[in-house]
């Protein structure tokens, strides 16, 4: 999540209410929709893929808030902000994946137990339907969202974005398992539900491998550390970069290197050129929250 914000707090919060309220109003028509088709249709796997979609309004609210309560200015007792809340949301969010992902894969389980399968009923075309239907939607849904995640730097609606992703993936699997018992094969029906979950569950993973990195002050990525590093170096009257650390906090960086200059100039020229670096940097790397800069003499 590099990518470099150009909104005011603002714009921000207009594009935090409408991408919260758009998603959760497309998710909720959707629930219903994918519901009845799963239940007319006679599709259980339908029926997994509404609750999937169910989770997805939950999903939304929890980054709406999360996101809101990171933008809070620091206090005194948060003198450092509240962006790690996006850390918060992000794992609750993988939290909630991963238990709805769960529970739909131990439905479709028990079903393939049973070992009944010329006792399921043969889905419909409605549930087909639906299930192409879903696909598109979160399709779209996941690309909004994530045009908006990187505009804003958000890790709560780029989690939020794959919870979408997810939804068009497990609606693929509808979609075959649908089709498959549709054809003859009706115990592709369940199996379409294990798929779902499988599926549900590599998101979740990758949502909370990433929170969990940035709630543990992880460093950034080897590319972004060798452009903020030649960028420094390149600044005037900086002769040598002797040391930088970065990491991660919430989706901002915090910064600390030292910086050789001229032996021979004075405290006040050094102390300007450390100035000029931690402007430089922040100005060009709108991430970066707090530089702290130690100068070495050369």
């Amino acid at each position: 999540m590099a990518n470099i914000k150009s909104v005011s707090p603002q714009q921000e919060d207009r594009i935090i209410a409408r991408v919260s309220l758009l998603t959760v109003l497309g998710n909720v028509l959707l629930t219903i929709f994918k519901l009845f088709a799963g239940i007319v249709g006679h599709s259980g796997a339908m029926v997994s893929d509404a609750i999937h979609s169910l989770s997805d309004v939950a999903a939304t609210a929890i980054a709406y808030f999360g996101i809101r309560l990171s933008r809070k200015a620091a206090d005194d007792e948060h003198p450092y902000g509240h962006e790690r809340m996006e850390c918060v949301v992000s794992l609750l969010l993988g939290l909630l994946l991963f238990v709805v992902g769960c529970g739909i894969g131990w439905e479709g389980i028990l079903k393939i137990a049973g070992g009944s399968y010329d006792q399921l009923a043969v889905p419909s075309a409605l549930a087909l339907t639906a299930a192409i239907v879903s696909i598109l939607t979160k399709e779209a849904m996941y690309w909004y969202t994530r045009h908006y995640a990187l505009l804003l730097n958000s890790t709560a609606f780029m989690a939020d974005a794959w919870h979408h992703r997810s939804d068009a993936l497990s609606s693929v699997g509808s979609l075959i398992g649908i089709g498959g018992a549709m054809l003859g094969f009706p115990v592709l029906d369940p199996a379409a539900s294990i798929v779902i979950c499988l599926c549900i569950l590599k998101v979740a993973f990758d949502i909370l491998k990433d929170a969990v990195k940035k709630m543990l002050d992880t460093s950034c990525d080897p590319e972004y550390e060798e452009t903020l590093s030649t960028f420094i170096s390149a600044q005037p009257g900086v002769i040598h970069l002797d040391s930088l650390r970065t990491r991660m906090f919430g989706s901002r960086v915090y910064v600390d290197l030292e910086i050789a200059v001229e032996g021979e100039k004075t405290l006040r020229e050094a102390h300007g050129i450390a100035e000029r670096v931690h402007d430089g940097v922040e100005a060009q790397f709108p991430n970066v929250k707090h530089i702290m800069i130690h100068v070495n003499p050369a």
